[in-house]
């Protein structure tokens, strides 16, 4: 693993390099069927499963055959995230109101991480974004178009509406994981919270406390969680 994470810094990034190369017999996997097959593993295994002998079985070929087409597991892991990317579709993001076009987007990515939550495990950091979040970043910057933000604060809102969407998907993702819906987790929360509260020593969380209303369904909080984040980015 270390070797292949070493190997993987070296050169030019994976999105730079055709798919294709300009000489020798053509490649007989493409990167949408290497891809493919480490999310079905990572899936039902986890992304830890995912290593180049397990992908390189999947597909038929020898693990020495898949250095052919990525340098290592981390530009396999790569090619997975952002070929997850691809699920992501704009065709109805017209609508003129940045809020509503974010809050479409922000659903997709949200159930996204439902279907693939070994898609936390992967850094957002590490690696240079592949064609599918490329084309996230523009959608997201369409939606902001109607906006007054200077286009580096539309790029800050969309790293900021990203990283929210990931916070929140990786919360529900570990409540599930723990056995708890949100629901459960609220009414867990508010019965601890309301004990400490008691003793009148934090009036300001009695308070708050007083008006709590009745848990809420896991979809109804995520929109109103994330309008209220969308609201406070966009507005400035």
């Amino acid at each position: 693993m270390t070797s292949e994470r070493a190997t993987n810094r070296q050169g030019p990034s994976i999105w730079t390099r055709p798919e294709r190369a300009s000489r020798g017999p053509s490649p007989v996997h493409s990167r949408a069927e290497i891809a493919g097959a480490g999310i079905s593993i990572a899936d039902t295994q986890g992304l830890s499963a995912v290593t180049m002998r397990s992908v390189a079985s999947a597909i038929g070929t020898a693990p020495a055959s898949l250095y052919r087409y990525v340098l290592g597991r981390d530009e396999l892991v790569e090619l997975m995230a952002d070929h997850v990317y691809g699920e992501f579709r704009y065709d109805r993001l017209a609508s003129g109101n940045p809020l509503e076009d974010l809050l479409r987007i922000a659903r997709q990515g949200r159930a996204i991480y439902q279907r693939h939550p070994w898609l936390l495990d992967v850094s957002a950091t590490q690696s240079l974004p592949g064609p599918n979040a490329v084309a996230f970043i523009e959608q997201a910057l369409a939606a902001l178009g109607p906006t007054k933000l200077s286009g580096a604060a539309k790029l800050e809102t969309v790293g900021l509406f990203s990283g929210a969407l990931r916070l929140i998907a990786e919360t529900e993702i570990s409540q599930q994981r723990g056995g708890q819906d949100t629901a459960e987790w609220q009414g867990s929360m508010a019965a601890y919270l309301l004990q400490i509260a008691a003793d009148g020593q934090h009036p300001n969380l009695a308070g708050a406390l007083a008006s709590q209303p009745a848990p809420i369904e896991s979809d109804s909080l995520f929109d109103r969680a994330m309008t209220r984040i969308l609201q406070g980015l966009i507005d400035k």
